[in-house]
């Protein structure tokens, strides 16, 4: 990575030369001197942000140089790289909850949930590629500048900066919380005598300096392809070890301290009968007080809209077709991991699954081996996710505090400094602070997923080639319903939740 040349050389030549030349790719228009930049081209990593002042730039009705300028900036991350990015993006903590939201709904009704979700993700990330390609942008707040002027990119700035803010603070959360019980039992600590090590404040600011930091500070979001690969066979561990752990775990189970906190404990676990246990019968379809608990779960499992712009522009030879597949290669992937995971951790402890599925392992046993690998398995994957998810929140804030500005590494520095300390003091220092964000998460996440992608593309497709009345613009219609309708039932839920005093609606991503 050069300094500040693809900077300055964009300020005076105007064309970002961030061309890859991959053998067998053609070189565009914009590449003036192909044979100068191809000494260079190692360096030639022209950023996203770089890009920005051009889309301000056509904004102003410059129609005639809409189609140069949307391939000025050349992606170079491959298609395998961005799958895997994206599949980041969406693995959130949320897959330790569902084997409990399996639990209260029955696989069946699960099944179709989680098919209805998939596939309505897709077709909401079909509509944001599909405004984004009408317009030549590829950045969400200027999809919504282009929609609705100023309050447009204001309002999805802000849920993006919200959305993610609430998703790495719920990740740095489980390192708080996790990492010093992984420690603890590695150690075979039984009563900390306030160890430093022990404390999960110090474990959270070391793993946001050694580890979230440096990779948040990369330029594009490629680099974090490797990183992301890494994330998640983390995750297929973890995936493989719920399987494994099913046909190691006799059905009515043995709690390991017969002191367990969660109420309606397995008592039937004594019963010598030769017969099978009712408690050991998976249930088909589940219909409880939890069940409504269990949607809002399921319709943010696949949260991932505020990257898929930003992966799409760093995307080799990016088209929309291109970018489809990764996405629904991605979704198709954490379909069916979430499925899987869900499906054995349920079969393995049926009603007795708790909202945290790890923690059901440590019941039996809390020196198991290998929970504790995957304990860190998960952790590591986490703490991998967050700079991800930390790219389109400086985005955001770029797009909405300086519009206009080319690249600058130390604004990129101290944005990703700043919100990492943020999120660390709230981790730290107000850790109830997780309900407002189960209130925000419940009313962001519906609008990136469905109210704004279906705004947006109302909006900016003209009405000479789609009418308002058409089949698609009704199609989106009806997605923006639903979207309002999750919000709605979302919020009951949590302030039901917090009216009657008990907090098991964890809405997860």
């Amino acid at each position: 990575m050069s300094e500040d040349t693809p900077a300055e050389t964009m300020e005076v030549n105007a064309i970002p030369n961030g061309k890859g030349h991959e053998p067998g790719e053609e070189i565009s228009a914009s590449a003036k001197t192909p044979s100068a930049e191809d000494g260079e081209n190692p360096h030639r990593t022209e950023n996203t942000e770089a890009n920005l002042p051009e889309s301000q730039e056509f904004l102003s009705g410059m129609e005639d140089k809409k189609t140069t300028r949307f391939t000025d900036f050349e992606g170079k991350t491959s298609f395998g790289m961005s799958v895997f990015n994206l599949g980041n993006a969406i693995m959130g903590s949320g897959i330790l909850g569902l084997a409990y939201a399996m639990a209260n709904t029955g696989v069946v009704l699960f099944l179709v949930l989680l098919t209805v979700v998939a596939v309505l993700s897709s077709y909401s990330i079909h509509l944001l590629l599909k405004s984004s390609g009408i317009v030549g942008i590829r950045a969400y707040e200027q999809l919504g500048y282009r929609a609705f002027g100023t309050p447009g990119k204001m309002a999805a700035g802000i849920a993006i900066t919200l959305q993610n803010i609430g998703a790495m603070s719920s990740y740095l959360y489980i390192v708080k919380y996790e990492f010093p019980l992984v420690i603890q039992a590695f150690l075979k600590v039984d009563k900390p005598a306030g160890e430093w090590y022990l404390n999960g404040n110090y474990l959270v600011i070391i793993v946001s300096i050694a580890v979230i930091l440096p990779l948040a500070l990369m330029k594009q979001l490629g680099y974090l392809g490797y990183t992301s690969g890494f994330s998640l066979s983390c995750m297929v561990f973890f995936l493989i070890s719920v399987i494994y752990k099913k046909f190691n775990i006799p059905c009515p189970f043995v709690d390991f301290s017969f002191n367990s906190t969660s109420s309606g404990m397995n008592i039937s676990a004594m019963d010598p009968g030769g017969e099978v246990n009712p408690s050991c019968v998976p249930k088909m379809a589940n219909l409880n007080s939890q069940t409504a608990y269990t949607i809002p779960i399921l319709a943010f499992a696949f949260v991932c809209h505020p990257e898929v712009l930003p992966i799409y522009t760093e995307l080799r030879n990016a088209t929309k077709k291109k970018m489809q597949h990764v996405a629904n290669i991605s979704i198709a992937v954490m379909y069916s991991m979430y499925f899987l995971a869900a499906l054995f951790g349920y079969l393995t402890f049926y009603g007795e699954v708790e909202a945290e599925l790890l923690h059901t392992y440590s019941r039996i046993d809390p020196y198991d081996t290998l929970i504790l690998c995957v304990r860190v398995a998960v952790l590591t994957a986490v703490t991998l996710t967050v700079p991800i998810v930390l790219f389109p929140v400086r985005r955001a804030i770029q797009q909405m505090m300086f519009p206009n500005k080319t690249f600058n590494w130390p604004r990129h520095i101290a944005i990703a400094f700043v919100l990492l300390t943020f999120i660390n003091l709230l981790v730290i220092f107000a850790p109830n602070i997780l309900g407002i964000f189960g209130i925000i998460g419940a009313t962001s996440a519906p609008c990136l997923i469905f109210i704004f992608p279906a705004v947006f593309y109302i909006r900016i497709v003209p009405k000479e080639e789609e009418p308002l009345r058409s089949v698609p613009k009704i199609l989106a219609a009806c997605f923006a319903g639903i979207g309002v309708l999750f919000m709605i039932m979302s919020l009951s839920f949590i302030i039901i939740d917090w009216t009657s005093g008990n907090s098991k609606a964890s809405t997860g991503h």
